[in-house]
């Protein structure tokens, strides 16, 4: 509520000159951009950076909690082994943890 008056109070007339407002409004957009958007723009590469690090006999956690082992990749989906026999196929966008220890055990 704070933040809000000072804003209010900063573009009116009584509140000081007319680019007191337009100066705190950049001065939110920048530490917006430097305190989110930007740490969001470093996890998205990041994650890209791992799937495409990918091969099969990874293991692999998808976005809903199911760990398995890659067995194909292809242009949009990976066909995972989550037992013996058992593989389903998921969405790259899906993969979101790679644990540790990717040796391909094939």
């Amino acid at each position: 509520m704070n933040l809000l008056n000072i804003l209010l109070q900063a573009g009116s007339p009584s509140g000081g000159s007319g680019y007191t407002g337009i100066i705190m409004i950049v001065l939110l957009f920048v530490i917006m951009y430097f305190f989110m958007i930007r740490p969001q723009q470093k996890q998205r590469k990041e994650v890209e950076k791992q799937r495409a690090a990918l091969a099969p006999g990874h293991k692999v956690v998808t976005a809903g909690g199911v760990h398995g082992k890659l067995k194909e990749i292809n242009d949009t989906t990976y066909v995972v082994e989550i037992a013996e026999g058992v593989k389903i196929k998921i969405d790259k966008t899906s993969v979101f943890a790679v644990p540790d220890g990717n040796q391909t055990n094939k």
